[in-house]
Parts: C-alpha cells; sequence; structure tokens
C-alpha cells in the first residue's frame, strides 16, 4: 500500500482515527509490513496505550511520539530520548474537565450520593430506612498530591467550599498561598481528603501506601483521579476493608479496565471508569491538538506541546 509517515499505535478514539486516515493516510502499526514500518515518521498513540522500545524497534525511521491525554507514562519516554525521537502529549485542554471530576469525586465519596442513589433504588428509602449519615464537604482539609495544571484547577474549585488547601509536589511553588508539605505521609496527616494529581511513571509508582493511608486515617478520604500506579492498590483495599480510612473515590486503577472485585460492593468507595476527560468538548479539543501536534511536526519539524 505504499508508505506511511504516520502510524497508530494502541486503541484511539474513532474520530481520530478517521482524521488521521483521511489527512494523513495514518494505519495502525500491525497493518504494516517491515518495509512499509521503515517509513515511518510519527506515530499517534494515547496515554493509556504508549509506544515502547518493542514499538521503536518496529520504527527505526521514527522521529516523534505524538499521544492523545495529559499523561505519557505509558510511553517510554526515556529510550526515546535515547533514539532520538521527540514526545508531545495534549495539556491544557483537558484540565478543567479533570479538574471538575476530582472535585465531583470529593463531593460523592464525602456525601455517600452514588451510595444513596443505590439506596433508594433498592427501595430501602420506601421502607422507612434512613441512609447512614455523610461528611461535610465546606470547610474540610484538603490535601493534593501534584500541583500542577490539574491540581491547581482542583485546588481552585475547592476553594469555593471554603476549604483549607495544602500539597506535596516535587519542589515548593511560589506562586500560591497554599501549604506546603515536603512528604506524602504528612499531608496525609493533617487533611481530611487526600486527592492525587501527581504524573504517572516511576517516580510516582505507590506513592500512596500503607503509611499514607494510616496517616490519613479512619476519617480521611483517598481521590485519585491521576493514576492507578500512584496507589498500591492491595493496601488501600485493605485500609478500606479494615476500615483504617473513610473512603475512597477513584476514577483510575492499576490494572484498567480490572477492578479489584474487593471494592465493587462497597457504598464507602466510588469508582469511574477512568472518564476525568471524557466530555464531548474535552476529547473535540484533545483530538484537534493530537492532529494539530502532528501537521506541525511533519509541516516545521517541530511538536507544539513537547513533553519534558
Amino acid at each position: 500500500m505504499g508508505e506511511s509517515t504516520v502510524v497508530m499505535v494502541g486503541r484511539l478514539r474513532p474520530e481520530l482515527v478517521a482524521r488521521l486516515e483521511q489527512e494523513h493516510g495514518a494505519r495502525e502499526l500491525s497493518q504494516l509490513t517491515a518495509n512499509e514500518a521503515a517509513s515511518v515518521r510519527v506515530a499517534v498513540t494515547s496515554g493509556v496505550w504508549g509506544v515502547r522500545a518493542e514499538h521503536l524497534d518496529r520504527l527505526p525511521a521514527l522521529e516523534a511520539i505524538v499521544s492523545f491525554g495529559v499523561g505519557y507514562d505509558a510511553t517510554d519516554v526515556d529510550e526515546a530520548a535515547r533514539r532520538g525521537v521527540v514526545v508531545s502529549n495534549t495539556p491544557d485542554v483537558l484540565t478543567d474537565c479533570v479538574a471538575d471530576a476530582a472535585v465531583g469525586l470529593v463531593i460523592d465519596v464525602m456525601r455517600g450520593l452514588s451510595a444513596a442513589d443505590r439506596f433508594v433504588r433498592r427501595g430501602e428509602w420506601a421502607a422507612g430506612r434512613t441512609p447512614p449519615l455523610a461528611r461535610r464537604v465546606t470547610g474540610a482539609r484538603i490535601g493534593i498530591v501534584g500541583l500542577g495544571r490539574i491540581g491547581l484547577a482542583i485546588a481552585r474549585r475547592l476553594e469555593a467550599f471554603g476549604t483549607t488547601i495544602s500539597y506535596h509536589n516535587r519542589r515548593a511553588r511560589s506562586d500560591v498561598s497554599y501549604a506546603y508539605v515536603p512528604d506524602v505521609v504528612s499531608l496525609a496527616r493533617g487533611c481530611d481528603v487526600l486527592v492525587l494529581a501527581a504524573a504517572g511513571g516511576d517516580a510516582s509508582r505507590q506513592l500512596v501506601d500503607a503509611a499514607v493511608l494510616d496517616a490519613l486515617g479512619p476519617h480521611g478520604f483517598l481521590v485519585n483521579i491521576a493514576r492507578g500506579s500512584v496507589v498500591d492498590e492491595d493496601a488501600l483495599v485493605a485500609a478500606l476493608q479494615e476500615g483504617r480510612i473513610a473512603g475512597a473515590g477513584l476514577d483510575v486503577f492499576a490494572a484498567e479496565p480490572h477492578v479489584p472485585s474487593a471494592l465493587l460492593g462497597r457504598d464507602d468507595v466510588v469508582l469511574l471508569p477512568h472518564l476525568g476527560s471524557a466530555t464531548v468538548e474535552t476529547r473535540r479539543a484533545m483530538a484537534d491538538l493530537t492532529l494539530a501536534n502532528v501537521a506541525a511536526y511533519l509541516d516545521e519539524g517541530r511538536l507544539l506541546t513537547p513533553v519534558g
């Protein structure tokens, strides 16, 4: 079928696939012969799938990886850099929707909204029962792990609830008045809700472990809209089962789409299918930026939103 300049790695949204095929004649990597793969300059992937060493081995002429999503930990960025391959993602355009989802999880898990919905649907309210009392969001102490674009957007939204914000980052920010806490255990000990907005990857792998959960304590809640890898999932399940934390709101998991079976029947856990950025407007903007990165690289040899 001739040379392929752009290849797709992993499952992408149908509308993005259609535009890549139409505008660049893109094909899936699995469809290419070795000779065809040898001409590929740009690989388009997602934050879930990524481009790894085995893909790079099949693409000897690859120059750029364009990732649909803000997270790029699924891509072997270090190996790409070693081979001179540049990488981009889609920051900013999904910040608002992910932050909205995080706030929704905070409200839901503290107030027990999803659990109360199930309570009504089971007929328990009609049978004269009352659900357990929930916790107040207004005035809560919020600890945020990762005060980047998304973490800051979450903090700004939660300020409207009269909350007290503190945070942990790789380094303190000079442009915010929130209290900086140098370690995650201390941050968890001083908050009612620990919100995870840190980047994925080896640096943050299982950053939230049993020690952090114990510091959060039996009245504390965990909210994760970052990556499942940031949490020791076994330790989280144990902490919930043993009542060592009050609840969790989770949009991400360690082995998506698989969710620990122990969490499925719990009313103190809100489970979402990694939908932080899943709105019509944001996914359209992400696709537009992905395509703009591809076009900019092919036309000008540069990426609009390079990582690192």
